[in-house]
């Protein structure tokens, strides 16, 4: 195996790895707090959805290409080519619509021009409910098109091949089902995106006004909750600029990559790298801006030396 094989691999399974801590701590919080009630914020299912998605991106899409980059081949069949390709693709669109949806519904929150019954409306459980259900609905019907654009890469030379990925490889579609495929995936990406687009401007618009009013403010309770509405939006914004910062790079290259007649194997790496990023990097930013999770650092004598504990409050 060539050494830079190893270094792919290498660094996929580190930033798997690392992903996957951060993702399963947040899947473990936010469950006990749905299952319990305790403590439960109104965005807390929308965050378990996202963090739900980023770990299906991560196992379906790291897991297989870290395999590949340690020499494996022809692990899987056609079916299990194309099933994995639509987790990832669903998956993929679970975490845009729902950075879509926990930007939206902040900007909601904060923005004076919406009705106190739309904020009310909006912290129902169920319609949170319901609009994560319409998420997964729409992107498992949406994307059913990938079950037939992949095959196993013992069948590729009977098709006329896009990319191959090692392990599997994506099927040219004819020239119409392209095109429809292509404007139905744009269409809901835009729909997406202009959503983050304005209510990030209106949280942006937030944050400026709340600067201002911050050395007028005389209500502790008032400064307070202004506060952790700041610091709430101020995780938001991170979340969808680097939501649009690592998927709009990875985009570029897929789109490269779909233009070349054989991409290098280098553009396809990158092109993964970069999908991992955001699932790997938006658990720990999740985690840092919530105040129910203390860090302290708790000394134990024992007889086997010092521990550091993760303390949930």
């Amino acid at each position: 195996m060539a050494p830079s094989k190893w270094e792919v691999g290498i660094i996929l399974v580190t930033q798997m790895g690392v992903g996957l801590l951060g993702n399963s701590f947040l899947l473990c919080l936010y469950n006990f707090t749905l299952l319990t009630g305790h403590k439960v914020r109104p965005t807390d299912l929308i965050l378990n959805q996202l963090v739900l998605a980023n770990s299906l991106v991560l196992f379906s899409r790291g897991i297989p290409h870290t395999m590949a980059a340690f020499g494996s081949k022809h692990f899987l069949n056609e079916a299990g080519c194309n099933f994995l390709f639509y987790l990832q693709r669903v998956a993929r669109g679970i975490c845009f619509s729902t950075t879509s949806i926990l930007s939206g519904f902040q900007a909601i929150r904060l923005c004076p021009n919406f009705s106190r019954w739309m904020e009310r409306r909006m912290r129902s459980p169920k319609c949170v409910a319901f609009l994560c259900f319409l998420c997964w609905a729409l992107h498992l019907l949406v994307n059913i098109v990938i079950l037939f654009q992949m095959t196993s890469t013992t069948h590729s030379k009977n098709f006329s091949m896009n990319v191959n990925y090692g392990y599997c490889s994506s099927v040219n579609p004819d020239g119409i089902i392209r095109f429809v495929v292509t404007a139905i995936f744009f269409t809901i990406d835009f729909i997406s995106s202009a959503l983050m687009v304005w209510a990030s401007g209106s949280m942006v618009i937030f944050l400026h006004r709340h600067k201002q009013r911050v050395q007028h403010i005389h209500s502790n309770s008032h400064s307070s909750r202004c506060s952790a509405e700041a610091r709430a939006t101020c995780t938001i914004l991170i979340l969808v600029s680097s939501f649009f910062s690592f998927y709009s790079l990875s985009s570029l290259l897929t789109l490269l990559m779909t233009l070349f007649v054989i991409p290098g194997q280098w553009l396809i790496d990158l092109s993964i790298f970069l999908s991992l990023c955001f699932p790997t990097f938006s658990p720990f930013v999740l985690i840092c801006s919530d105040t129910r999770v203390n860090f302290k650092t708790v000394v134990l004598s024992s007889r086997q030396g010092k521990h550091l504990l993760l303390i949930w409050s």
